[in-house]
């Protein structure tokens, strides 16, 4: 007994610990192209809210905004862009990006409907080598803290098409995951902006925790 409440007083400490001082920040992506990238203001807080909270996870929970061309851009292990509109990168941008995600970085793209054609043009130039490529409901990200046996759950309709998780992998690694006719950023925005049922947005925040600890786990 007195080993077993040793190790539950160390755990606790440690919790409080990694609350008082989280391990690392992630970041929006900040692009140009005339896209909103500001979409979905609440979706990363209560992401990592949850994730803190469920997984302890140890992410500041204050998200930064950043630009491609940032010396900053190497202090996210994790990078999330989103969006309805036009996605643009220039020729420092797509050198910055390919370079951030052969050094380990790890970028989420989330469709937010409108994004598919911009975004697809645009990493073709990060990666003229690479295409996307669905990846199969047995992939890691849909097991990590939890279980996703169909892929991707459907957070809002829109053209009726199934929702897909498409990935860049580069040398056996996965360094973009792109969710793709899903919404799932919408689903981790608060309550009152689409009032969403509460099972679809635990649904999207626990796909969210996936992605997240896919990313940190595979570097």
């Amino acid at each position: 007994m007195r080993i077993k409440a040793i190790l539950f007083l160390i755990i606790l400490i440690s919790q409080q610990l990694l609350a008082q001082n989280p391990l690392f920040k992630i970041a929006k992506v900040k692009y140009k192209g005339g896209g909103d990238w500001y979409a979905n203001k609440t979706s990363l807080p209560n992401l990592i809210q949850f994730a803190n909270q469920q997984k302890k996870m140890g992410i500041d929970p204050s998200p930064e905004t950043v630009e491609l061309t940032s010396p900053m851009l190497w202090n996210y292990p994790f990078i999330h862009l989103t969006g309805h509109g036009n996605v643009l990168f220039d020729k420092e941008e797509q050198k910055n990006l390919r370079q951030y995600l052969l050094g380990g970085g790890f970028l989420h793209i989330d469709d937010n409907y409108g994004l598919d054609k911009s975004i697809r043009r645009e990493m073709a130039k990060v990666f003229p080598e690479l295409s996307f490529v669905e990846l199969p409901f047995n992939h890691p990200i849909y097991s990590q803290a939890y279980s996703f046996p169909k892929g991707l759950p459907k957070v809002h309709e829109h053209d009726g098409k199934a929702p897909q998780g498409f990935g860049l992998i580069y040398q056996g690694r996965l360094i973009c995951f792109y969710s793709y006719e899903c919404d799932l950023g919408n689903g981790w925005e608060d309550e009152s902006i689409y009032h969403d049922p509460a099972e679809k947005r635990e649904a999207a925040l626990k796909m969210g925790v996936n992605i997240l600890q896919y990313a940190f786990l595979h570097p």
